[in-house]
């Protein structure tokens, strides 16, 4: 079990970025689809790394991928994908940029089918409905 301290749990540390996201966002209710693609994307950009190096590249990330607009990076192409190589404000990882344009395309195919991104997250759990 984590250390509580100063009301925290211990994993957030001191950093500025990193108690603002403890206090503000982890753990919160999330039911607006375009917070939860950007959390899709942040979260598997994530993957091998510390989600800090991330929440310091949000802001990138928030422009390099439309401000989290799942149909604007659904159309994504190739030559974006490369210009994105490029960018400093992400991690530059070609499989985590495509696996973005992909997961987009499935976050609105999964919009379409269940109503939103929230609604069929709720699929899961049916005595929440």
């Amino acid at each position: 079990m984590q250390d509580i301290i100063n009301g925290r749990c211990g994993w957030c540390g001191v950093d500025e970025l990193y108690v603002k996201y403890h206090d503000q966002e982890w753990g919160k209710l999330v039911t607006d689809d375009k917070t939860l693609f950007e959390f899709l994307v942040l979260e598997s950009a994530q993957a091998g790394l510390n989600w800090i190096t991330i929440l310091r590249k949000r802001e990138g990330y928030r422009k390099a991928f439309c401000h989290f607009d799942a149909e604007q990076v659904a159309q994504m192409t190739d030559e974006d994908v490369k210009r994105l190589m490029q960018f400093d404000g992400i991690v530059k990882n070609r499989l985590k940029i495509k696996s973005a344009i992909t997961n987009a395309k499935l976050f609105l195919a999964i919009q379409k089918e269940f109503g939103s991104f929230y609604d069929y997250t709720l699929s899961f759990f049916p005595d929440r409905k």
